[in-house]
């Protein structure tokens, strides 16, 4: 790849505020064009178009149109893990901790559909920039962690009965939460149904806490 050149830009901090602010400016329209074309119909002649700055800043910050893709993902990746590492649940009883991690997850979907769109996405090409990003590789997830400790808590008073481990439970909460926000045309074309109408949210809300509790609950008879 052919390298561009830095631009002309101020000097000392405000050169480190103005590059900070231009790259999220970047990042924002990205992640929104992206999100509404697909990784294949995105142009970054439509994004510099959109922002305040060029393609050869584009280039400069970001590498390319792949490099470009990557950053929205770490970004968008960024965004829930540090929403995970300040839940605060260890003060709550299993059943109450686990009820609020998934409410947290709930809230995260419906507030950011353009996430959901991107893991779409990235989705249908196979996680190949996920993959190749050693960043995403290192994010993990701090939710597991603090699943961990709620599940063990739980087995050791009793409450929890499920054979199952934070990534599957994870699983399990995700995929409802992705299911209301990423299905909501296609289910309610289908159904009649808005999975994220307002006057139906705290129901969805309710039950989706309910089915992980009933499971991680429920009676099982010794084999």
């Amino acid at each position: 790849m052919t390298s561009v050149d830095e631009p002309a830009r101020p000097h000392g901090n405000g050169r480190l505020r103005d590059a900070a602010r231009t790259r999220a400016e970047i990042l924002d329209v990205a992640t929104q064009e992206f999100a509404r074309v697909g990784y294949a119909g995105a142009r970054v002649d439509d994004i510099a178009a959109r922002t305040s700055t060029t393609k050869r800043m584009i280039y400069y910050y970001f590498g390319g149109k792949e490099q470009l893709f990557t950053a929205v993902l770490e970004r968008a990746y960024g965004v829930i893990r540090e929403a995970e590492q300040r839940l605060d649940v260890e003060h709550l009883d299993p059943v109450a901790a686990i009820r609020r991690l998934a409410e947290l997850t709930f809230d995260h979907h419906e507030r950011h559909p353009d996430f959901i769109r991107l893991v779409s996405i990235e989705n249908i090409h196979e996680a190949e920039h996920i993959a190749a990003s050693e960043k995403l590789g290192r994010i993990g997830s701090p939710a597991l962690d603090v699943i961990r400790r709620i599940l063990a808590s739980g087995r050791e008073s009793g409450l929890f009965t499920a054979d199952v481990d934070a990534v599957d439970l994870h699983a399990l909460i995700s995929s409802f939460c992705f299911f209301r926000v990423a299905n909501r045309h296609t289910f309610g074309a289908l159904f009649g149904r808005d999975l994220v109408d307002p006057d139906r949210r705290e129901h969805y809300r309710a039950m989706l806490g309910d089915m992980v509790i009933a499971y991680l609950t429920a009676e099982r008879s010794a084999d």
